[in-house]
């Protein structure tokens, strides 16, 4: 009988690098790669205006992504998903679709402090120009008051980087 892929999960602060980080880690893993910004971008373009437009929209899309993503771990392939796993509620749903097809899941946590996402963030403004209006440090102070580091009592296979 065929193995179930695993779920790769990113937690960390606006900024530490999870897009980055889930991209290389899809290559290295060979990988199906899932980006919450690109489906968001593409189902509603234009029309996340702000932090609540994010939330309403991201609940939207969760129960498709969810099947999508299992019906991919249950054909045995392993998925990594540039999804906010950032409190523990949205831990949990990722959690969920993992264990409900008996996958395995490891959760990478980039644990990096304010500055060092903070200057991260002013290197993508740089680097990307369409994504200035959302990065700045006032939506990052606002986003990092919901952030909640995730603890092994959650049930996570929890695997540490901590910023330099």
């Amino acid at each position: 009988m065929k193995t179930v892929g695993t779920l790769y999960i990113f937690c960390g602060k606006m900024g530490a690098g999870k897009s980055t980080q889930s991209a290389q880690l899809a290559k290295d893993e060979r990988a199906v790669l899932l980006s919450e910004d690109e489906w968001l971008s593409s189902l509603y373009p234009n029309q996340i205006q702000s932090f609540e437009d994010y939330l309403t929209f991201s609940a939207q899309i969760k129960p498709l992504v969810k099947k999508h993503v299992q019906n991919i771990l249950r054909v045995g392939t392993d998925v990594v998903m540039d999804f906010p796993a950032n409190t523990k509620k949205s831990r949990k749903w990722l959690l969920e679709m993992a264990s409900e097809v008996h996958a395995n899941h490891q959760l990478i946590y980039l644990n990096l402090d304010n500055e060092q996402c903070l200057r991260h963030i002013q290197k993508r403004r740089i680097e990307q120009p369409e994504r200035a209006a959302f990065d700045t440090e006032e939506v990052f102070l606002h986003v990092t008051q919901f952030f909640e580091a995730p603890e092994a009592s959650e049930g996570l296979n929890i695997l540490e980087f901590k910023g330099k």
